[in-house]
């Protein structure tokens, strides 16, 4: 089978697209007919060793995909030959990679796609929006009514942070560029504010006088002199990117605040976690209410080439699917 993998960690010129043995299944596992997976900054992590896991040599990159049950091998109860369904935590922990013709998937680990929706479109959006739920929920503790901060609100996981919780009933006030004030607001967001504004944390406190409840930055830069500055009594900090930040914690004003700061990586989330957060996301795909702003469709073949425009920061809040088969098989 065709696939995309690495023989030792490295920048993107160690990935290869070639022929790799099919893969075994396992009592507990499915047998998927890739269709498409995605690029997320977290599979540049992986391949280039800034986060570690275990990883089987040759390791097949990637952590989306969508595709259909494979005839081949035995099918675990819940599924059928020719389903199609979609997962988003491969290549971690020991995990196969996405990025192949063919991928074994623990059945706790695969969701049924609903009726409808476009594989493409739900590729690009499960990791992102997954990330959101869990962040706003599992992590942030999120109620209705209470108010929300999302910093890089356009983005890919800043749109579902929006979308998720306005949609619980939250009151969503959103950081963007000014020419995406328009988008953030059709996703539910309250207020959005230009984050390039000298008076972003003043025009804050104005939209919120008791304080944010939850405050999330999906830019990673983490400041948390500002965040805690910001926090309402008992508010609470979900830190979900910035792998590489260090920034200054003012535990002084943190906890008279009784506030709170949780770091949360989706590659760490548990089986049931992602099961909770993927019917979540199946409600919003099957309703048209969690899509993608744009996405890009390259071949396999350009796996690496992905891997570097990722790393150079030139997708843009783009989503960049890799199609590995065409959908008619």
């Amino acid at each position: 089978m065709r696939a995309a993998f690495i023989e030792q960690l490295g920048p993107p010129e160690n990935i290869r697209c070639a022929e790799l043995p099919p893969p075994v299944t396992g009592p507990a596992d499915v047998l998927v007919d890739v269709l498409a997976t995605t690029v997320n900054p977290v599979d540049t992590f992986v391949r280039s060793g800034v986060f570690r896991t275990a990883l089987q040599y040759p390791a097949v990159i990637s952590r989306d995909l969508v595709g259909t049950v494979s005839a081949a091998g035995p099918v675990p109860a819940g599924f059928a030959v020719g389903d199609l369904v979609w997962s988003n935590s491969a290549g971690h922990g020991g995990r196969p990679g996405a990025a192949a013709e063919q991928v074994v998937v623990a059945a706790d680990r695969l969701y049924h796609l609903p009726e409808g929706v476009d594989p493409v479109a739900a590729v690009a959006t499960v990791h992102p929006a997954a990330t959101a739920y869990l962040a706003l929920f599992t992590h942030g503790r999120l109620r209705a009514g209470e108010t929300v901060l999302v910093a890089g609100a356009a983005g890919n996981v800043g749109s579902a942070l929006v979308r998720f919780a306005a949609d619980a009933g939250a009151r969503v006030i959103a950081t963007s560029s000014a020419d995406d004030a328009t988008y953030c607001r059709t996703l539910g967001a309250e207020a959005v504010l230009d984050y390039r504004d000298p008076k972003l944390a003043e025009d804050i406190r104005e939209l919120s006088p008791e304080g944010i409840d939850l405050h999330l930055d999906t830019s990673g830069g983490n400041d948390l002199t500002s965040a805690v500055e910001l926090l309402a009594h008992r508010g609470r900090i979900v830190l979900l990117a910035g792998a590489r930040s260090t920034p200054r914690l003012p535990v002084g004003p943190l906890y008279m605040k009784d506030g709170s700061i949780v770091g949360f990586a989706i590659s760490h989330a548990t089986a049931a976690e992602l099961s909770e957060a993927a019917r979540a996301i199946n409600r919003l795909l099957a309703t048209g209410r969690l899509r993608p702003r744009t996405v890009d469709i390259w071949p396999l073949s350009a796996a690496a080439e992905a891997h570097r425009r990722m790393e150079r920061g030139e997708l843009h809040g783009k989503r960049l699917v890799l199609e590995v088969r065409a959908a008619d098989g």
